[in-house]
């Protein structure tokens, strides 16, 4: 009887998390629908090249070495690769068919965006609020693999389901970020400029949108930027602390879900404006802390499972 109740768990466990595989394999799709463009295909060098602004001479030298390999290789033809690589990326995470050497690749994949069209995250400099968006992928490709999801929800032969012991690797790394994300908000241009980040994120939006962003900055303006400041400082500390403790969460998961789907919604104006050719987010992929919301998406089903059995094995 034990037994039977003890499947039935992991098996909705895996069901879980093969719906957040599919989530993350939506926003790939949506992404290279968006990429499909001879705009996108054509500006491919050119944002590798606006990337060498403000950046130290290290990274610099590093993008023109980049540039020199994209040029000889044709980037045109790079730009075709990196679209048919994002669609069978998609693909993979919505069939879950070779979920996990695909979602090896695409760890590879994204950290060399991150590193290259994504400029390493940087300019660093006062005013920066987080480390670029590609790294982002790369740590919701980690939760794929660190979880069981290619037995539900999924065409192609199942493999034997893994533990999820390295969804603590991905806790810990994801509180990395955060607490990177904190450091910048506590720096003055940050309570100085928060207003103007929301006032950006108005540019090319459809009326609704800047209807609801603009409710935010007179909430903003009510208050006092630095108040406003203080408060994003203060809940993305205390966020990085509760996952790098591994404290609090069953407050902190659900309050950093919420979190992240107000920044998105807000500073990053829902990730658009959506054209074609512009991956949205001004060329930047769908968004940052939309995929934060996937890693905290996870990281919830991760910790309410495991809470369960541990009330159940208690019994």
């Amino acid at each position: 009887m034990f037994e039977d109740r003890s499947s039935r768990y992991s098996g909705n466990q895996e069901l879980a998390f093969a719906g957040a595989r599919i989530l993350f394999g939506v926003i790939w799709l949506i992404n290279t629908l968006l990429e499909a463009n001879n705009r996108y295909i054509g500006n491919f060098l050119t944002s590798i090249i606006k990337r060498l602004k403000g950046q130290p001479h290290a990274v610099q030298a590093f993008l023109h070495s980049v540039i020199h390999v994209v040029t000889v290789l044709g980037p045109r033809h790079v730009a075709i690769g990196t679209v048919v690589l994002d669609g069978l990326l998609a693909i993979s995470l919505i069939t879950g068919f070779a979920v996990r050497p695909m979602a090896r690749l695409g760890i590879l994949y994204s950290l060399a965006l991150w590193a290259t069209v994504g400029g390493l995250g940087g300019p660093y400099q006062p005013g920066a609020t987080d480390p670029g968006t590609a790294i982002v992928y790369a740590l919701v490709f980690l939760a794929v693999l660190s979880v069981p999801s290619e037995q539900r929800l999924a065409i192609g032969p199942a493999s034997q389901p893994t533990g999820t012991g390295r969804i603590e690797v991905v806790r810990i790394l994801f509180g990395l970020l955060w607490a990177f994300d904190a450091f910048w908000k506590w720096q003055p241009a940050f309570f100085e400029h928060s207003l103007p980040y929301l006032q950006q994120s108005e540019v090319g939006q459809p009326a609704w949108i800047v209807a609801y962003i603009g409710f935010f900055i007179s909430a903003i303006r009510f208050v006092g930027p630095v108040v406003f400041g203080l408060f994003a400082a203060v809940i993305e500390t205390v966020l990085a602390a509760s996952l790098l403790l591994k404290r609090w969460q069953q407050w902190f998961l659900p309050i950093g879900f919420l979190y992240s789907f107000g920044i998105w919604t807000t500073a990053e104006g829902w990730g658009g404006p959506y054209l074609l050719g512009s991956t949205a987010n001004r060329g930047d992929m769908l968004g940052t802390t939309n995929i934060y919301m996937v890693v905290y998406l996870y990281l919830m089903i991760a910790y309410l499972f495991d809470r369960r059995r541990h009330k159940r094995m208690a019994n």
